[in-house]
Order: structure tokens, then C-alpha cells, then sequence
């Protein structure tokens, strides 16, 4: 029989609100018994008493077993998980940052004090990827994980590749649509996309990487002539993260814009959605697709997690503990596509092979292999020269499994 849980929750945004819709609507054992809230002014349809500004009010009430924390501040989010693991109460947490900053902390804190954290919502909203990742996969050996992670930047570009909207106009849209938040760079920069891969990656290959060593190139450059090239190839760009185990030693993580054909999965991955793809030794490549963003499809995720609680459920990191010996680099080599002003970059990144190279009065490009350090260490360069560049594994006819 599962135990009842009794709920402190933190945050009553979009996926608080939706989380507390879906909860009302089930009868699962469940009772939230305090939200902790920053703006008490703020008029709200539940009674007044639910709330409170008191953070300890929830972390110090015996009666609350459970904490489910939803809020943007990530120190904030990374104190009050870290004092509920450590007083004895489980945790489940959507904030994507600071788990992923924080992740061996609180991996140490879930063992020190026989606790546990659930994050499935923190990573592609509706689809239960983490969960998968450490039970349906727990023994399989994983060449790849990528995919779409950001539903708001993936809204950006399929503007862009099915309407034809410029990256300005399909920017506005999509903060005006709640996509996007007022400062975007999170998003369309690829922070929000790294944060998410790092995470996955820990329960994929059981190796927690600081997100600060892992590469992240955004779509804020994108421009009409990026878009108009990726139609003349019959290509989509997506703002891919690929975490990709390279030999018995070594796992690279990178977030990059990439040229996909129609036959990838991630062709057909359009606006607000997200879809992961597995490239598995022995069950071949799998494919997860859902809502990756939203109040209701976030709380469904941030619920399965509370479900699973009833029954103390917990991840078990079954592969950091298999200890395989796995190190993270960024020593490795892939195919990009440059689109370029500066002619100097382009001899700094010093291209290992060009594949190819166009010249005209609108635009410049090169595509070739490169490795990846030399990228890194012109990333603030590439960006501050409105160049854009991405990931061009199908533009000379090599598959993701053999480009790296």
C-alpha cells in the first residue's frame, strides 16, 4: 500500500498552478499542505492560510514528509533543497540549473542522510526520460543520447523553417506567447538545452560533469541565409545538446545548432515539443517525444515523480557505481558548418579538413572538420561576430553514430 504524502510546496507559477490542477482532480493519497510563495500580495484563487513567505514554515513542519520545489531562483532552490535532504524529507525539484550545478552535492546528501530526489520534470517536461535512463537502460550500454530539450528555441526555428520568419519576428512571437522568457539567452543560447544533457547524462553513463566544461552554442546568430542554405539541402537546423560515450575511457557533452535530414527523428520535431533520441548497443535507436515545456505537461512529470515517492522510490545511480572509469573531454573532432564575416576566425579554428566553401557578396561559409577545443576557445568570438555555426554531420553524408 503507498504511504500517504504530505506536501510542502515551493513555488505556484505555470507548473505549480498546473501541478495543484492535476492533484484536485486525483484521488492519490495526496495532500498539499503549505506553498511557499514570494509575492503574498498577489491575489490567488485558494484560500489565503495555504500560503506562506516562511521557507521554514515547510521545512521545519514534522508533518510535512515531502518537498516539491518549482522556483527560478537557483541558490534559493539549491538551499531549500539541500535543508529538506538533510532533515529527513524527500525532494522532487523541476530546476533544471541548479541540479545540474549542484547535482554530487545532492547525490551525497541522498546518501548521507537516506533520503530522496526526483527531478524528472527538470529535464524535457512531459517526457520521462531520467526515469528511463536508470531503469529500461540500467544495463544497456548507450552509444548516444540527443535530441530537442528546448521547446522555446525549437518554437524559434520552427518559425523560421516552416513559416519563413526571421529570427527577430519568431522571437517576439514566442515571448509573447509565454515561450520565451523577457531575456531569452538561457534558451536560445543553449544554457537551459546543457543544463538538461548534463543531468541526463549522469544517470546515462553515471559521469556528473560541470556544466561550465561543457560547450554550449545557441541560435542567436541564426540568420535568413543560415535558413535558406538548410532548405537548398532539404535540412531543418535544431538546436541539438548530443552526449556521446567515444570509447571505453571517454564521454564528450556538447549543445550545438545541427542540420538534420528527414530521415532523423528530430526532422519532425516542431514548436513547443521536445523529442529524445537513444542510440543503444543492443535495443538500436529509441525515440521519446512529448510536450517539453507548459504547466500541465511539467506537473504530469513533477507528479509521476511524487507518485513514485508514495511507493519510496529513489535513483539508485546504478552506473556511477558500476565505476567503468568513464572521463568527460572535449578533445575530439566533428564537422561544422561556419557561416562567417571575419576571415581571421576562420583561420584561428583552424580547420582540420574543408569540405566546402562558398563566396558570395551576401554571405560566406565553410564546412569542414574541426576540433572541438579550437570552437571553445573562439566561442565568445564566434558570437560576438554574429557568426553562426553547427553541427554539419549530414552535409557530407556521415551519420551522428560515426562523425564523432
Amino acid at each position: 500500500m503507498s504511504k500517504k504524502l504530505t506536501i510542502g510546496l515551493f513555488g505556484f507559477g505555470v507548473v505549480g498552478q498546473g501541478l495543484h490542477d492535476i492533484i484536485r482532480t486525483k484521488n492519490l493519497n495526496i495532500e498539499i499542505k503549505k506553498i511557499a510563495i514570494k509575492n503574498p500580495g498577489k491575489q490567488r484563487t485558494l484560500p489565503a492560510d495555504l500560503f506562506t513567505t516562511d521557507r521554514d514554515e515547510i521545512l521545519y513542519d514534522p508533518e510535512i514528509n515531502t518537498v516539491v520545489e518549482l522556483i527560478n531562483d537557483t541558490e534559493a532552490a539549491y538551499e531549500i533543497v539541500s535543508r529538506a535532504l538533510s532533515t529527513g524529507k524527500n525532494v522532487v525539484s523541476a530546476s533544471k540549473k541548479m541540479l545540474a550545478l549542484h547535482l554530487q552535492e545532492l547525490i551525497d546528501l541522498q546518501h548521507e542522510h537516506g533520503t530522496s530526489l526526483l527531478y524528472e520534470g527538470a529535464v524535457c517536461g512531459s517526457i520521462p526520460i531520467i526515469r528511463n535512463l536508470e531503469e529500461y537502460y540500467d544495463n544497456e550500454l548507450l552509444h548516444s543520447i540527443s535530441g530537442i530539450f528546448n521547446g522555446s528555441s525549437n518554437y524559434i526555428l520552427s518559425k523560421g523553417n516552416l513559416e519563413g520568419l526571421d529570427y527577430d519576428t519568431a522571437l517576439k512571437q514566442a515571448q509573447d506567447l509565454g515561450f520565451a522568457e523577457t531575456d531569452p539567452t538561457s534558451d536560445v543560447g543553449g544554457y537551459d538545452a546543457k543544463y538538461k544533457l548534463v543531468i541526463a547524462s549522469a544517470h546515462a553513463y553515471g559521469l556528473v560533469v560541470q556544466p561550465d566544461e561543457v560547450m554550449n552554442i545557441g541560435i542567436q546568430n541564426l540568420s535568413a541565409h543560415d535558413m535558406q542554405y538548410a532548405r537548398e539541402k532539404n535540412l531543418k537546423i535544431k538546436l541539438v545538446p548530443v552526449a556521446k560515450e567515444l570509447d571505453d575511457q571517454h564521454v564528450t557533452l556538447f549543445v550545438l545548432p545541427k542540420f538534420v535530414n528527414e530521415t532523423e527523428f528530430l526532422y519532425n520535431v516542431e514548436y513547443e515539443y521536445n523529442g529524445v533520441t537513444v542510440q543503444a548497443a543492443f535495443a538500436d535507436q529509441q525515440f521519446f517525444f512529448g510536450k517539453g515545456a507548459g504547466g500541465h505537461p511539467t506537473g504530469s512529470a513533477v507528479l509521476s515523480d511524487i507518485a513514485a515517492l508514495r511507493y519510496d522510490y529513489g535513483y539508485e545511480y546504478k552506473k556511477a557505481h558500476a565505476q567503468r572509469g568513464l572521463a568527460f573531454t572535449n578533445n575530439i573532432e566533428l564537422t561544422v558548418y561556419l557561416r562567417y564575416e571575419d576571415e581571421q576566425l576562420v583561420e584561428d579554428l583552424n580547420f582540420i579538413h574543408i569540405h566546402e566553401r562558398y563566396y558570395s557578396d551576401k554571405f560566406k561559409f565553410v564546412c569542414g572538420k574541426i576540433n572541438l577545443q579550437n570552437l571553445i576557445a573562439q566561442q565568445q568570438r564566434i558570437l560576438e561576430s554574429k557568426a553562426f555555426v553547427a553541427f554539419a554531420d549530414q552535409l557530407t553524408g556521415v551519420s551522428l553514430a560515426s562523425a564523432l
